[in-house]
């Protein structure tokens, strides 16, 4: 997915609006890094050992991490006026190394500039992450 350059305006959005799929490869580096750049230091996010000795089959994404891409995604697809409100998300199955989170939304509400996208990030042992975005679009 590509960075909208100019931003959607209200008129341009309608209930039931899909936005395109966006494909993730849940690399060990990403996970890794996008980690350490949230200051989330936690060894199940970059140890594989002590994740496993913790009960996990291998490192994981973290939250910091799930919600930051969840934003990009809306915002990516919005462009660069778009203001986000709130972000409202829900964990589910982990983001794995060596597997693919499949990002995808649909406009769900609509009041004037105001508009809400329901977000799911899915890969192959389900959702990892559900949620809503509510964000404001230029009139």
């Amino acid at each position: 997915m590509t960075t909208t350059t100019s931003s959607l305006r209200a008129g341009d959005v309608h209930v039931g609006d899909e936005l395109p799929a966006l494909p993730i490869p849940l690399t060990r580096t990403l996970i890794v890094s996008t980690a350490i750049a949230s200051r989330d230091y936690q060894d199940v996010h970059h140890d594989p050992g002590l994740a496993q000795d913790r009960g996990s089959k291998d490192i994981f994404m973290n939250i910091l991490t799930s919600d930051g891409m969840v934003g990009r995604y809306v915002t990516d697809w919005a462009g660069p006026d778009a203001l986000l409100r709130s972000v409202r998300i829900r964990l589910g199955a982990p983001n794995y190394p060596g597997d693919t989170m499949v990002m995808t939304g649909t406009v769900t509400k609509q009041e004037g500039n105001l508009v809400e996208v329901t977000v799911r990030g899915s890969n192959s042992l389900g959702d990892h992450v559900t949620g809503t975005v509510s964000l404001e679009l230029a009139p």
